[in-house]
Protein backbone atom coordinates (compact mmCIF):
# COMPACT_ATOMS: atom_id res chain seq x y z
CA UNK A 1 0.00 0.00 0.00
CA UNK A 2 2.80 2.44 0.87
CA UNK A 3 5.51 1.40 -1.58
CA UNK A 4 6.61 4.05 -4.05
CA UNK A 5 9.36 4.79 -6.54
CA UNK A 6 11.72 7.76 -6.42
CA UNK A 7 13.69 8.32 -9.63
CA UNK A 8 13.53 4.62 -10.41
CA UNK A 9 14.54 3.52 -6.91
CA UNK A 10 11.90 1.47 -5.07
CA UNK A 11 11.05 2.54 -1.52
CA UNK A 12 9.04 0.33 0.84
CA UNK A 13 7.30 3.48 2.05
CA UNK A 14 7.46 7.19 1.15
CA UNK A 15 9.17 8.46 4.33
CA UNK A 16 12.75 9.63 3.88
CA UNK A 17 15.28 10.91 6.40
CA UNK A 18 16.05 14.45 5.25
CA UNK A 19 19.62 15.67 4.88
CA UNK A 20 21.36 17.07 7.95
CA UNK A 21 19.52 15.12 10.67
CA UNK A 22 21.11 11.91 12.05
CA UNK A 23 22.85 11.48 8.72
CA UNK A 24 26.52 11.82 9.63
CA UNK A 25 27.58 8.25 10.39
CA UNK A 26 26.73 4.85 8.95
CA UNK A 27 25.52 3.74 12.38
CA UNK A 28 23.05 6.61 12.78
CA UNK A 29 21.77 6.20 9.23
CA UNK A 30 21.25 2.48 9.79
CA UNK A 31 19.43 3.24 13.04
CA UNK A 32 16.96 5.43 11.14
CA UNK A 33 16.52 2.72 8.50
CA UNK A 34 15.67 0.22 11.24
CA UNK A 35 13.18 2.74 12.63
CA UNK A 36 11.22 2.42 9.41
CA UNK A 37 12.37 5.10 6.97
CA UNK A 38 11.86 4.18 3.32
CA UNK A 39 15.19 5.84 2.47
CA UNK A 40 17.84 7.83 4.30
CA UNK A 41 19.92 10.84 3.25
CA UNK A 42 23.59 11.31 4.09
CA UNK A 43 24.35 14.78 5.43
CA UNK A 44 25.58 17.03 2.63
CA UNK A 45 29.09 16.16 1.45
CA UNK A 46 31.37 18.98 0.35
CA UNK A 47 34.52 19.13 -1.78
CA UNK A 48 36.68 19.37 1.35
CA UNK A 49 36.41 19.21 5.13
CA UNK A 50 34.66 22.23 6.64
CA UNK A 51 34.20 23.22 10.27
CA UNK A 52 31.02 25.23 9.93
CA UNK A 53 30.04 28.14 12.18
CA UNK A 54 30.82 28.50 15.86
CA UNK A 55 28.10 27.79 18.41
CA UNK A 56 25.34 28.68 18.90
CA UNK A 57 24.18 27.34 15.54
CA UNK A 58 20.52 26.55 16.29
CA UNK A 59 17.76 28.31 18.16
CA UNK A 60 14.15 27.23 18.72
CA UNK A 61 11.50 29.68 17.60
CA UNK A 62 7.72 29.57 17.33
CA UNK A 63 6.92 26.81 14.86
CA UNK A 64 10.39 25.36 14.45
CA UNK A 65 14.09 26.15 14.45
CA UNK A 66 16.57 28.54 12.90
CA UNK A 67 19.67 26.69 11.74
CA UNK A 68 22.95 28.46 11.02
CA UNK A 69 25.34 25.51 11.27
CA UNK A 70 27.32 26.50 8.20
CA UNK A 71 27.48 23.00 6.68
CA UNK A 72 30.13 21.35 8.87
CA UNK A 73 31.57 18.64 6.64
CA UNK A 74 33.97 15.74 6.90
CA UNK A 75 36.40 14.90 4.08
CA UNK A 76 35.11 13.28 0.91
CA UNK A 77 37.10 10.15 1.70
CA UNK A 78 35.50 9.84 5.13
CA UNK A 79 32.03 10.46 3.70
CA UNK A 80 32.48 7.75 1.06
CA UNK A 81 33.70 5.42 3.79
CA UNK A 82 30.49 6.03 5.76
CA UNK A 83 28.39 5.34 2.64
CA UNK A 84 30.18 2.03 2.09
CA UNK A 85 29.82 1.07 5.75
CA UNK A 86 26.11 1.92 5.72
CA UNK A 87 25.51 -0.40 2.79
CA UNK A 88 27.01 -3.23 4.85
CA UNK A 89 24.52 -2.49 7.62
CA UNK A 90 21.29 -1.86 5.67
CA UNK A 91 19.57 -2.50 2.36
CA UNK A 92 17.34 0.57 2.73
CA UNK A 93 18.16 2.98 -0.13
CA UNK A 94 20.53 5.83 0.67
CA UNK A 95 20.71 9.28 -0.90
CA UNK A 96 24.06 11.10 -0.98
CA UNK A 97 23.50 14.83 -0.62
CA UNK A 98 26.39 17.03 -1.75
CA UNK A 99 27.29 20.66 -2.43
CA UNK A 100 29.95 22.80 -4.08
CA UNK A 101 30.94 26.42 -4.47
CA UNK A 102 31.61 26.20 -8.21
CA UNK A 103 30.25 24.31 -11.20
CA UNK A 104 33.53 22.42 -11.50
CA UNK A 105 33.33 21.34 -7.85
CA UNK A 106 29.86 19.90 -8.37
CA UNK A 107 31.06 17.96 -11.39
CA UNK A 108 34.17 16.64 -9.68
CA UNK A 109 32.31 15.63 -6.55
CA UNK A 110 29.55 13.93 -8.55
CA UNK A 111 32.22 11.87 -10.30
CA UNK A 112 33.62 10.70 -6.94
CA UNK A 113 30.17 9.89 -5.54
CA UNK A 114 28.81 8.17 -8.63
CA UNK A 115 27.74 4.63 -7.78
CA UNK A 116 28.37 5.14 -4.07
CA UNK A 117 24.66 5.66 -3.24
CA UNK A 118 21.27 4.78 -4.72
CA UNK A 119 20.53 8.44 -5.46
CA UNK A 120 22.48 11.69 -5.51
CA UNK A 121 20.98 14.93 -4.20
CA UNK A 122 22.60 18.14 -5.40
CA UNK A 123 22.17 20.73 -2.68
CA UNK A 124 22.29 23.87 -4.81
CA UNK A 125 20.21 25.94 -2.39
CA UNK A 126 21.99 25.99 0.98
CA UNK A 127 21.98 29.56 2.37
CA UNK A 128 25.38 28.94 3.99
CA UNK A 129 27.27 28.50 0.72
CA UNK A 130 27.75 31.25 -1.85
CA UNK A 131 28.47 30.22 -5.42
CA UNK A 132 31.26 31.42 -7.66
CA UNK A 133 28.74 33.98 -8.89
CA UNK A 134 28.13 35.40 -5.40
CA UNK A 135 24.61 33.99 -5.14
CA UNK A 136 22.91 30.66 -4.59
CA UNK A 137 22.98 28.38 -7.64
CA UNK A 138 19.25 27.87 -7.05
CA UNK A 139 18.50 31.55 -7.67
CA UNK A 140 19.06 31.42 -11.43
CA UNK A 141 17.81 29.13 -14.19
CA UNK A 142 21.16 29.41 -15.99
CA UNK A 143 23.27 28.71 -12.88
CA UNK A 144 21.11 25.80 -11.77
CA UNK A 145 21.14 24.30 -15.27
CA UNK A 146 24.92 24.60 -15.53
CA UNK A 147 25.37 22.71 -12.26
CA UNK A 148 23.03 19.92 -13.33
CA UNK A 149 24.76 19.54 -16.70
CA UNK A 150 28.15 19.29 -14.98
CA UNK A 151 26.85 16.62 -12.61
CA UNK A 152 25.15 14.57 -15.32
CA UNK A 153 28.32 14.68 -17.43
CA UNK A 154 30.17 13.01 -14.56
CA UNK A 155 27.65 10.66 -12.92
CA UNK A 156 25.07 8.11 -13.99
CA UNK A 157 23.44 7.75 -10.56
CA UNK A 158 19.88 9.22 -10.59
CA UNK A 159 19.94 12.87 -9.52
CA UNK A 160 17.63 14.87 -7.28
CA UNK A 161 18.15 18.65 -7.25
CA UNK A 162 17.30 20.46 -4.01
CA UNK A 163 15.62 23.79 -4.69
CA UNK A 164 15.02 26.87 -2.56
CA UNK A 165 11.65 28.40 -1.70
CA UNK A 166 13.30 31.84 -1.55
CA UNK A 167 12.93 32.65 -5.26
CA UNK A 168 10.14 34.32 -7.27
CA UNK A 169 10.36 31.93 -10.24
CA UNK A 170 10.49 28.47 -8.69
CA UNK A 171 8.51 26.85 -11.50
CA UNK A 172 10.89 28.19 -14.14
CA UNK A 173 13.92 26.97 -12.22
CA UNK A 174 12.33 23.54 -11.78
CA UNK A 175 11.73 23.28 -15.53
CA UNK A 176 15.30 24.42 -16.21
CA UNK A 177 16.95 21.75 -14.04
CA UNK A 178 14.73 19.04 -15.50
CA UNK A 179 15.62 20.15 -19.02
CA UNK A 180 19.30 20.04 -17.99
CA UNK A 181 18.94 16.42 -16.93
CA UNK A 182 17.70 16.27 -13.33
CA UNK A 183 15.83 13.04 -12.63
CA UNK A 184 13.84 14.51 -9.75
CA UNK A 185 13.49 17.49 -7.41
CA UNK A 186 13.77 17.87 -3.66
CA UNK A 187 11.58 20.70 -2.38
CA UNK A 188 12.37 22.57 -0.27
CA UNK A 189 15.46 23.78 1.54
CA UNK A 190 15.06 26.01 4.58
CA UNK A 191 13.08 29.24 4.44
CA UNK A 192 14.58 32.60 5.17
CA UNK A 193 17.09 33.39 6.46
CA UNK A 194 15.66 34.59 9.75
CA UNK A 195 17.08 36.12 12.89
CA UNK A 196 16.51 36.05 16.66
CA UNK A 197 17.90 38.79 18.95
CA UNK A 198 18.74 38.21 22.61
CA UNK A 199 17.21 41.05 24.60
CA UNK A 200 19.86 40.93 27.35
CA UNK A 201 22.96 40.89 25.15
CA UNK A 202 21.23 42.96 22.48
CA UNK A 203 22.84 40.78 19.81
CA UNK A 204 21.68 38.08 17.40
CA UNK A 205 21.55 34.68 19.12
CA UNK A 206 23.19 32.72 16.29
CA UNK A 207 26.90 33.16 15.78
CA UNK A 208 26.22 33.55 12.06
CA UNK A 209 23.49 36.09 12.97
CA UNK A 210 21.01 34.46 10.58
CA UNK A 211 19.76 30.95 9.93
CA UNK A 212 17.34 28.99 7.78
CA UNK A 213 13.89 28.18 9.17
CA UNK A 214 12.70 24.57 9.43
CA UNK A 215 9.83 22.88 11.24
CA UNK A 216 6.02 22.94 11.17
CA UNK A 217 5.77 26.65 10.32
CA UNK A 218 7.31 26.12 6.88
CA UNK A 219 4.91 23.36 5.81
CA UNK A 220 2.41 25.64 4.00
CA UNK A 221 5.30 27.14 2.02
CA UNK A 222 6.60 23.68 1.16
CA UNK A 223 3.15 22.55 0.04
CA UNK A 224 2.81 25.57 -2.24
CA UNK A 225 6.28 24.94 -3.70
CA UNK A 226 5.58 21.26 -4.38
CA UNK A 227 2.26 22.16 -5.98
CA UNK A 228 3.96 24.81 -8.15
CA UNK A 229 6.76 22.46 -9.24
CA UNK A 230 4.27 19.72 -10.10
CA UNK A 231 2.29 22.16 -12.25
CA UNK A 232 5.40 23.57 -13.90
CA UNK A 233 6.77 20.15 -14.83
CA UNK A 234 3.47 18.68 -15.95
CA UNK A 235 3.39 16.15 -13.13
CA UNK A 236 6.07 14.08 -14.87
CA UNK A 237 8.98 14.61 -12.45
CA UNK A 238 9.40 12.81 -9.10
CA UNK A 239 9.33 15.23 -6.16
CA UNK A 240 10.71 14.58 -2.68
CA UNK A 241 8.84 16.98 -0.37
CA UNK A 242 10.71 18.21 2.71
CA UNK A 243 9.70 20.90 5.15
CA UNK A 244 7.53 20.74 8.25
CA UNK A 245 6.17 17.21 7.94
CA UNK A 246 5.17 15.83 11.35
CA UNK A 247 2.17 13.61 10.72
CA UNK A 248 0.62 11.27 8.20
CA UNK A 249 -1.86 14.01 7.38
CA UNK A 250 1.05 16.32 6.53
CA UNK A 251 2.53 13.60 4.32
CA UNK A 252 -0.81 13.07 2.56
CA UNK A 253 -1.07 16.80 1.90
CA UNK A 254 2.40 16.86 0.34
CA UNK A 255 1.65 13.80 -1.78
CA UNK A 256 -1.63 15.28 -2.99
CA UNK A 257 0.32 18.43 -3.90
CA UNK A 258 2.54 16.32 -6.14
CA UNK A 259 5.24 14.56 -4.11
CA UNK A 260 5.93 10.83 -4.36
CA UNK A 261 7.99 10.76 -1.15
CA UNK A 262 8.34 12.95 1.93
CA UNK A 263 11.45 13.99 3.83
CA UNK A 264 11.41 14.17 7.62
CA UNK A 265 14.04 16.04 9.63
CA UNK A 266 13.02 18.50 12.32
CA UNK A 267 10.00 16.29 13.00
CA UNK A 268 12.30 13.84 14.79
CA UNK A 269 12.78 16.46 17.51
CA UNK A 270 9.04 16.62 18.09
CA UNK A 271 8.03 12.94 17.83
CA UNK A 272 11.27 11.00 18.20
CA UNK A 273 12.77 8.49 15.81
CA UNK A 274 9.45 6.63 15.91
CA UNK A 275 8.06 9.36 13.64
CA UNK A 276 8.71 7.31 10.51
CA UNK A 277 6.39 4.49 11.56
CA UNK A 278 3.90 6.89 13.11
CA UNK A 279 3.64 8.84 9.85
CA UNK A 280 3.19 5.60 7.90
CA UNK A 281 0.38 4.40 10.16
CA UNK A 282 -1.36 7.77 9.99
CA UNK A 283 -0.92 7.96 6.22
CA UNK A 284 -2.54 4.54 5.81
CA UNK A 285 -5.57 5.79 7.72
CA UNK A 286 -5.88 8.84 5.47
CA UNK A 287 -5.52 6.72 2.34
CA UNK A 288 -8.18 4.28 3.52
CA UNK A 289 -10.55 7.08 4.47
CA UNK A 290 -10.09 8.85 1.12
CA UNK A 291 -10.16 5.74 -1.04
CA UNK A 292 -6.53 5.57 -2.18
CA UNK A 293 -5.10 2.05 -2.50
CA UNK A 294 -1.58 3.19 -3.45
CA UNK A 295 0.68 6.18 -2.93
CA UNK A 296 0.94 6.59 -6.70
CA UNK A 297 -2.82 7.03 -6.94
CA UNK A 298 -2.63 9.89 -4.43
CA UNK A 299 0.24 11.77 -6.08
CA UNK A 300 -1.02 15.06 -7.47
CA UNK A 301 -4.65 14.47 -6.42
CA UNK A 302 -4.98 18.14 -5.45
CA UNK A 303 -4.54 19.14 -9.09
CA UNK A 304 -7.85 17.64 -10.12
Amino acid sequence: MLSTTLCGVKLDNPTVLASGILGVTAASLAMVARAGAGAVTKKSIGPKAREGHDNPTMVEVTGGYLNGMGLPTCSVEEAIGELKEYQKLSTTPIIASFYGTSIDEYGALAKRLDGKADLLEANISCPNVASEFGRSFSASCDDASAVVKAIKANAKTPLLVKLSPNVPNLGEIARAVVKAGADGITAINTVGPGMVIDLKTKKPVLSNKTGGMSGPAVKPIMIRCVYEIYEATGGKVPILATGGILTGEDAAEAIMAGACAVGIGTGIKYRGIEIFKLVQDELKKVMKAEGFKTVDAMVGAAHG
